[in-house]
């Protein structure tokens, strides 16, 4: 068998930055992708102050926060046009720490392939987790060249986490939270205007500027599960928002059709026992997906990531610690990841992410209320607290946003 010291399964935003990550500890990394290439589903990711400094322990920060296009001020408006909550920028940062930073997921997913040496991740590389391993025997894991042991797997493996299942087959896994999405990346209009969020009766739409030129759009709605458009996207979100304020008319009239992204929003709203079996470690949406309507989900993923390297520690710290007392058995990895360090990282981060799924969920119920009088109401309650300042609207991430690692930041690359 092939041996590593640590493989990873799944090339998304979490399992590519634990890679990077585990690679700076200088861990021999194998990423295993299913896909056959490694271009992201999906258009745009908000990388919160969280997530940047998070990445600033693998050197990458500063290069994220260059990308940063959110200047002055945006905040959250009605259908019509009208503004409820303003928010600023440079108030956000001063905060936070930093700015918010969005680019699309293809930038990202370069620039932490970019911090991978040539030829760790394999595309068109299914993976199965045959043995979680334990104390003294390694974990195994199926690839179509045939099995590889590890001292340590990480399971990227998304909301549908096969390995997840494996560890945890009592567990009910995702659920359906009651909305589809739609995404899409189109030219900027030639009108101005400010970054927003538009809540309307159980729709929401939001307009935000990429570093490029370009803007990322998306859009959530309350549907039934498994629901298509009966001509294409583009018609659906026509008639869904064709109507709202400027800009969404103009970046609807741009849209390619056959470029709309949309996916069923589904949440693990039931917590894992752990995030931890034997010799593998669930990170991302394979631990703890959420919904989308607090940002926090590749944020998150990025958290893992650091916390799971800072836990299992340097190569070099696991060769040195060995097994229990006596020889390795025949056949084990060369190194180890002792189960107290994963139970460490479960321990960081098991309470803090169900938090925040519950709290996503929370404010999606909010955002996809649809009944007038209940929209009326939270228009009006959004518009109160706004009069006191951005802070009492920015306070909600309190907590979230102003997370700091447990690892000193590198200089960033």
């Amino acid at each position: 068998m092939e041996q590593h010291r640590a493989v990873v399964i799944g090339a998304g935003i979490g399992g590519l930055t634990a890679a990077v990550a585990l690679h700076r500890g200088g861990w021999q990394v194998t990423v295993l992708e299913r896909a056959a290439d490694l271009a992201p589903v999906g258009a745009g990711i908000g990388l919160a102050p969280n997530a940047q400094r998070a990445l600033d322990v693998i050197g990458l920060g500063d290069r994220l926060r260059d990308l940063a296009a959110w200047q002055g001020d945006g905040g959250m408006r009605a259908p019509g046009g009208r503004w409820l909550a303003r928010t600023d920028a440079t108030a956000a940062a001063a905060r936070f720490g930093g700015p918010l930073v969005l680019l699309h997921r293809a930038t990202l997913v370069d620039i932490l392939t970019s911090a991978l040496p040539d030829g760790a991740v394999r595309t068109g590389a299914a993976a199965a987790l045959v043995d979680p391993g334990g104390d003294r025997s390694p974990a195994r894991v199926a690839t179509p060249d045939g099995e590889i042991e590890a001292a340590l797997v990480v399971a990227a493996d998304g909301i549908r986490s096969a390995a997840r299942h494996a560890l945890f087959p009592a567990h009910p896994g995702p659920r359906y939270a009651g909305c589809t999405t739609w995404r899409v990346v189109v030219p900027a209009p030639e009108r101005p205007f400010a970054p927003h969020e538009t809540w309307g009766a159980g729709r929401l739409w939001g307009t935000q500027p990429l570093k490029d030129g370009r803007i990322y759009a998306y859009a959530m709605a309350a549907a039934p599960a498994g629901g298509r458009a009966p001509d294409d996207e583009k018609a659906e979100l026509l008639r869904l928002f064709g109507d709202w304020h400027h800009p969404v008319p103009e970046i609807l009239a741009a849209t390619d059709p056959a470029r709309v992204l949309r996916h069923d929003v589904h949440h693990l709203p039931d917590p894992l026992p752990a995030f931890h079996r034997g010799r593998v470690a669930l990170l991302g949406d394979a631990a703890h997906a959420m919904m989308p309507s607090l940002g926090q989900g590749g944020n998150q993923a990025i958290e893992d990531a650091v916390v799971l390297a800072h836990h299992v520690g340097p190569a070099a710290d696991a060769e040195r610690s060995g097994s229990a007392p006596g020889p390795h058995p025949a056949g084990t990895a060369p190194d180890f990841v002792p189960s107290r360090d994963l139970a460490a990282y479960t321990a960081d981060r098991l309470p803090r992410t169900t938090a925040i799924v519950r709290k996503a969920a929370r404010t999606g119920a909010v955002t996809l209320l649809a009944a007038r009088p209940a929209v009326a109401l939270r228009s009006t309650l959004v518009s109160a607290v706004s009069r006191f300042g951005p802070g009492l609207v920015l306070r909600g991430f309190d907590g979230i946003a102003d997370w700091r690692p447990p690892v000193a930041p590198a200089r960033s690359a």
